[in-house]
């Protein structure tokens, strides 16, 4: 009879295995929980379209809620080559980051080169350090300490792979041991998804909030932009998306080289097209319904 792999029988390794999987999951969690709690106090209802909208998707759907502001308000329109350009007037009160968004637009900066306007990135870079002062965005030095919980699970993957390796070598079943190191992989992954959150629980409640008191914001809802003003069309995207500029107006969006179904955070919503529309270049569509 061979002996036990390791000296540890085979039940027994994996329970314990199980246990580690289980409590580091937990750990983990707990420990990110807290870490991302933020300031319960703090009201997100207040925040401008665009710090909403960061939270939400960030840096790109601000961009995206900002051109939405300014495309409502009649500020910009799409030329030439997915270009932006200015067509009206700066809006009044508008943020740092739609400022910075309008003077791209002057210079006639292509859509999908907006995300590097030096200005552009500046504005962003105050927007997301304000957010973070707040407690409503997460820092960079807090979601690189919730990632150091994957080194541990990864530790525990490199384990059970080399515990399957001397298994099959010893002649010894482990047909269990595999599923167990999915297990661990999945929690790896988990783990480092989790620790990439820009917005605190405090942020992700207030969120929820504002999302489900203007519903009707929602794309779904068929909304009329032109009733709710240049605010309510750019807190429609910093809410709901992409999707949202193209049910405000779907000519500009497509001259932007903008994706409909770019939506919250997700992959790279520029197409680069050089679409053409009924709109032309300049606020022929408007921001209205």
């Amino acid at each position: 009879m061979t002996p036990d792999t390791w000296g540890i029988p085979g039940p027994t390794f994996l329970v314990l295995y199980l246990a580690a999987i289980a409590v580091l999951a937990v750990a983990a969690y707990l420990h990110r929980r807290t870490l991302f709690a933020g300031d319960p106090r703090l009201d997100v209802e207040r925040l401008a379209p665009e710090n909403i909208a960061y939270l939400n998707g960030r840096e790109r759907l601000a961009v995206y809620t900002a051109m939405g502001r300014l495309r409502a308000a009649g500020a910009i329109g799409g030329g030439d080559g997915s270009t932006l350009v200015q067509t009206g007037p700066l809006p009044d009160g508008a943020s740092v980051l739609t400022s910075a968004v309008y003077h791209a637009a002057g210079r006639r900066i292509r859509a999908r080169e907006i995300l590097s306007d030096t200005w552009v990135v500046s504005a962003l870079g105050d927007l997301r350090a304000d957010l973070e002062r707040n407690g409503l965005a997460t820092t960079a030095g807090q979601r690189r300490t919730a990632r150091r919980w994957a080194i541990p699970a990864a530790v525990l993957v490199l384990l059970g792979i080399a515990r399957l390796i001397d298994g099959i070598g010893n002649g010894k079943p482990v047909g269990f041991l595999v599923p167990s190191i999915f297990t661990a992989i999945i929690v790896t992954i988990v783990t480092l998804g989790a620790a990439s959150s820009v917005r605190t629980r405090a942020a992700a409640r207030g969120l929820s909030t504002v999302r489900k008191r203007l519903s009707y914001l929602s794309p779904r809802q068929s909304p009329a932009y032109a009733t709710y003003g240049a605010d309510g069309a750019a807190m429609g995207v910093a809410l709901f998306g992409a999707a949202s500029l193209y049910a405000m107006d779907p000519g500009f969006a497509a001259e932007a080289g903008i994706r409909q179904n770019d939506t919250l955070g997700g992959s790279d919503g520029w197409t680069g097209g050089g679409s053409s529309s009924s709109c032309g270049g300049g606020g022929g569509c408007g921001g209205g319904s």
